[in-house]
C-alpha cells in the first residue's frame, strides 16, 4: 500500500507540474493536447548530454532543480536533451558511472562539483544519471524532447565525422534503431517526455533519398511501436536544413498523429552575405529559402507541425552576421508561430574537442551558469515564447506590429500614446493590405505619419496618404506611408530604448550598398488570441 501511495504521489507531481494533460498529438500543422485538442506550443532550450563524457552539462555548478528553475523563469517550457546512441547500445559506454566517465578525462573539478551539487548522480550509471535528469526536469514542470544527436559521443557536427549518414563509420542503421528502441522503452510512461527526435543534422557525402526514406521510416515505426505516446521528430538532409523533397514524395507515415518535422536555421552558410550584401535582399532570400525547404510543410491539405529544433546566435553581441540573421529570423518565425528549440542552455562544457571547461557563447546563461548572459535578448524572445495563433479560437484575426530589432510590439497607452513596449502587452491592429490604413481594432482610430523624424500618432483621418500603409522593400519589413511631397516615410524605432515609434525617410529600400535598415524593420504578425 505504501508503495502504491508513493507511485501515485510521483504521478500526480508530474502531471501537476503541467497546465495541460499529456501526451501530445498533432492536428494539422499544430501540436495539441491529446485529450482536449488545445494547442501546446513547445518553446525549448537545447541542453547537451551527447559529448565525450555523456554527462548532462553543468551538473557541477548547481542542483538540477535550480537549473530547471532558471529555465522556466526565462520563459521556456521544454528541454531538447541530447544523447549519443552508444550510451544505449554498447556496454563499454553504458556501464560507466558518472564518476568513472569524468575521471577518464581527468575532470577532477567537474567531479567534485557534481559531488557537491548533485551527489545522488555521481555513482549512477550514465543511463541512470540521464534518466534522473529527465525525472527532475519533469518534476519541475518541463517537457522533454529526447534528441539522438550522434552515435559515437563527440562534439557535433562536421561533414565527415563518421556520424553523418546511414552507413558512416559510427552510424550503423541497425544499431541506431536499437538505440531508438531502447530510449523509447526506457522512457515509456514518463509523461514529461513528449517527443523523440530521430537524428540530429543528417549530413555528409553518403546522403541519398532512398536510404533516408527507408531508414527514417523504420526508425519512426520502431519508436512508435515501442512508445506510442511520444511525438516522433523527423529531420531532413544537409545538416537538417532541407526537407524540400517531401513536397513531391511525402514521408508516408502519420503514426496516429504523432509525426512532427524539424529543421535548423543558423547564419553559418551565409555569413559573408549577412555582412556584405543588402540586408533587405538577403533577408528575403533566406526567408524564402526556409519556406521552400521546410516551412511549406505547415501549409496545404496534408499540413504537419514543424519545429525549428536549433537556431541561435553568439550572445556576446560581437557577431555581425548573427545579429542581422536573428533580426530576419524573428519575424519569420513569429509570423508562422512555429514551435522551436533555442541553442542553447549549457554555458560551458566539461570537455569538448580536447579541451576541459570551454565556454559556450551561444548560451542564454553566463559562464558560471548563474544569470542571463543578455536579458535584452530574452526580452526579444517574448514574442516567440507566446502563443500567437490558436486553432480553436473563434476570435477574428488581427495583427501585432513587431519591431524586429528590439522584439517590442507597437502598443497604445491611453488615448493616443503610440509606443514600443513588451509584447506581453498586445494592441490589436487591422490592415487590409498595401494602400490600406492600419487601424486600432475596436474603434475608428488609425496610425498616421506626421512627418520625417516625428512620432506617429492616432487619427480619425484614415484616408490620407499619411494614414495608408504599404510594404516597400524586398524584405517586406518596411511599413511606409507617404507625406505631402510624395516621399515614403517608414516606421522606425529609436535605438536608445526603442520605445519611441517615429517615421523617417525609408532607408535602404533600393538595396543601397553599406546601408543598414534594421531600425525600420517591422512585421505585421497575424494573431487570433482573444
Amino acid at each position: 500500500m505504501k508503495t502504491l501511495q508513493i507511485i501515485l504521489l510521483i504521478f500526480l507531481s508530474l502531471f501537476g507540474a503541467f497546465c495541460y494533460s499529456l501526451p501530445l498529438s498533432t492536428r494539422g500543422r499544430w501540436i495539441v493536447d491529446s485529450e482536449t485538442g488545445h494547442r501546446v506550443k513547445l518553446t525549448c532550450l537545447n541542453w547537451v548530454a551527447h559529448t565525450e563524457t555523456m554527462v548532462t552539462e553543468g551538473l557541477h555548478t548547481q542542483p538540477i532543480k535550480d537549473i530547471a528553475a532558471k529555465v522556466t523563469s526565462m520563459g521556456f517550457n521544454c528541454i531538447r536533451l541530447t544523447y549519443a546512441t552508444f550510451m544505449w547500445t554498447r556496454s563499454d559506454y553504458s556501464n560507466k558511472t558518472v564518476a568513472q566517465s569524468l575521471d577518464s578525462f581527468n575532470l577532477t573539478q567537474a567531479r567534485e562539483g557534481i559531488a557537491r551539487n548533485n551527489p545522488q548522480l555521481l555513482n549512477l550509471s550514465l543511463q541512470e544519471a540521464y534518466e534522473a535528469v529527465v525525472d527532475e526536469l519533469g518534476a519541475n514542470g518541463l517537457m522533454l524532447v529526447l534528441d539522438n544527436h550522434v552515435s559515437k559521443p563527440m562534439w557535433c557536427c562536421a561533414r565527415e565525422d563518421g556520424n553523418g549518414f546511414f552507413g558512416d563509420m559510427f552510424f550503423d542503421p541497425k544499431e541506431w534503431i536499437e538505440g531508438l528502441t531502447q530510449v523509447a522503452k526506457r522512457f515509456k510512461g514518463k509523461p514529461q517526455v513528449v517527443a523523440m527526435s530521430m537524428r540530429n543534422e543528417i549530413r555528409g557525402p553518403r546522403q541519398n533519398l532512398p536510404d533516408w526514406y527507408k531508414n527514417m521510416r523504420e526508425g519512426a515505426k520502431a519508436i512508435h511501436s515501442t512508445n506510442p505516446d511520444v511525438l516522433v521528430l523527423v529531420s531532413g538532409l544537409n545538416f537538417d536544413k532541407d526537407l524540400s523533397f517531401l513536397s513531391t514524395t511525402p514521408f508516408g507515415l502519420t503514426l496516429d498523429k504523432k509525426v512532427v518535422y524539424e529543421a535548423h536555421w543558423y547564419s553559418f552558410d551565409f555569413t559573408q552575405q549577412w555582412q556584405t550584401q543588402p540586408l533587405n535582399r538577403v533577408c528575403r532570400q533566406r526567408a524564402d529559402e526556409f519556406q521552400r525547404e521546410a516551412a511549406f510543410l505547415i501549409t496545404g491539405d496534408n499540413a504537419a507541425p514543424l519545429i525549428i529544433s536549433e537556431f541561435g546566435v553568439d550572445l556576446r553581441g560581437v557577431n555581425q552576421a548573427d545579429n542581422r540573421y536573428f533580426n530576419c529570423l524573428l519575424p519569420t518565425v513569429a509570423e508562422k508561430d512555429l514551435d522551436w528549440a533555442l541553442w542553447t542552455l549549457q554555458a560551458s562544457y566539461y570537455y569538448r574537442e580536447g579541451k576541459a571547461g570551454p565556454e559556450e557563447v551561444y548560451s542564454v546563461l553566463d559562464y558560471n551558469w548563474d544569470k542571463p548572459r543578455d536579458p535584452k535578448y530574452l526580452e526579444r524572445l517574448t514574442i516567440l515564447q507566446q502563443t500567437i495563433q490558436d486553432p480553436n479560437s473563434t476570435t477574428l484575426s488581427y495583427y501585432l506590429i513587431v519591431h524586429t530589432e528590439s522584439g517590442f510590439c507597437v502598443n497604445v497607452e491611453g488615448e493616443d500614446n503610440v509606443h514600443g513596449s513588451s509584447c506581453r502587452e498586445r494592441s490589436k491592429w487591422s490592415h487590409g493590405g498595401d494602400g490600406w490604413p492600419i487601424r486600432l481594432v475596436g474603434g475608428e482610430l488609425c496610425l498616421k505619419a506626421v512627418g520625417d523624424g516625428v512620432p506617429v500618432t492616432l487619427s480619425t483621418d484614415c484616408k490620407s496618404p499619411r494614414a495608408t500603409w504599404k510594404l516597400v522593400s524586398d524584405s517586406r519589413l518596411h511599413v511606409a506611408a507617404m507625406d505631402e511631397q510624395g516621399n515614403s516615410l517608414c516606421l522606425e524605432a529609436t535605438s536608445s530604448n526603442y520605445s519611441s515609434i517615429l517615421t523617417r525617410r525609408c532607408a535602404c529600400v533600393k538595396n543601397e550598398a553599406n546601408c543598414d535598415p534594421q531600425s525600420q524593420w517591422f512585421k505585421l504578425v497575424p494573431s487570433n488570441l482573444s
